[in-house]
């Protein structure tokens, strides 16, 4: 793998590895992660370590762990999930798990480099995602990264009771 490395965001993108299980859980059982999150019941180790023999050992997700430059310090992740080699497309995650990292910029140069190695490495064509609609700083972050909004899906999900519009978002090579 090439490196992927933003010096002014001071950040870098790092496989993960099975190491990284329980700081994975931790952050994405937190409420700030969360709530961003279709999914949003609780992680759980058995759970991460299914998600990696399943998905990850298969190829259906590509998964990198995004590092303060300086010191190394983990502090989120970024992956592909159910990547489509037939159409050459796959969809984007994102969650920044150390609170002092957050609303930093670290999330836009993240995607930004994500976006690089699936389009150089992976030789996928078009990478899309979701986002809460409500979530408007997560639209913006996605849009200075490259992610163009494509549609909007009207009460899409129901979280806690609650009918949420769902954000369709694309990247395109």
């Amino acid at each position: 793998m090439k490196e992927y490395r933003d010096e002014s965001a001071g950040i870098f993108l790092r496989l993960m590895t099975a190491a990284d299980t329980d700081l994975i859980v931790a952050w994405r059982n937190k409420d700030a992660v969360r709530k961003n999150f279709i999914y949003q019941e609780l992680f759980t180790r058995e759970g991460h370590e299914n998600w990696i023999r399943t998905r990850v050992e298969t190829g259906q997700v590509v998964q990198m762990i995004i590092c303060d430059d300086a010191t190394g310090k983990p502090l989120g992740s970024v992956y592909i999930r159910d990547i489509d080699r037939e159409h050459n497309k796959a969809e984007y995650g994102i969650f920044i798990g150390e609170d002092d990292a957050r609303g930093r910029g670290i999330g836009t140069a993240a995607a930004k480099l994500m976006l690089r190695y699936c389009f150089e490495e992976e030789g996928l064509h078009r990478v899309y995602l979701r986002a809460f609609a409500d979530n408007l700083q997560a639209i913006r972050s996605y849009e200075k990264a490259g992610f163009a909004r494509e549609g909007l899906l009207r009460d899409d999900v129901r979280i806690d009771g609650e009918y949420r519009d769902i954000q369709w978002m694309a990247a395109v090579v």
